[in-house]
């Protein structure tokens, strides 16, 4: 399956982005989908993930309350909705499919598949 992650941009701080990932082949249903980034000279961080059915969601900590990921499944596009930027979000956003279990989805190695990543930057 390809993915691809679309959606970023320039933003100030305390703005917002919605982040797409739109699956060429099969349906995004078929998979647990997480978003990571990458920031410069940093190591690719877990920032959320949705499970299967949309109903289980997971966050990591600094994302808490400010993004939210969804399913768009008639769009078959999984997005994450980034409200109140800030500058420490500057970074490359990847999404992913897990094939595997869920309990995996914090780990980067554990997804298969890959979008291109798409840069946002929160200026002051």
């Amino acid at each position: 399956v390809q993915l691809q992650a679309s959606g970023g941009g320039l933003v100030q701080a305390g703005g917002s982005l919605r982040l797409s990932c739109a699956s060429s082949g099969r349906t995004l249903g078929s998979y647990t989908i997480g978003w990571f980034r990458q920031a410069p000279g940093k190591e690719r961080e877990f920032v959320a993930a949705i499970s299967r059915s949309g109903g289980s969601t997971h966050y990591v900590d600094s994302v808490k309350g400010r993004f939210t990921i969804f399913r768009d499944q008639a769009a078959n596009t999984v997005a994450l909705q980034m409200n109140s930027l800030n500058i420490e979000d500057t970074a490359v956003y990847y999404c992913a499919a897990l094939v595997g279990s869920w309990y995996g989805l914090l780990n980067a190695h554990e997804y298969e598949y890959w979008g291109q990543g798409t840069q946002v930057t929160v200026s002051s």
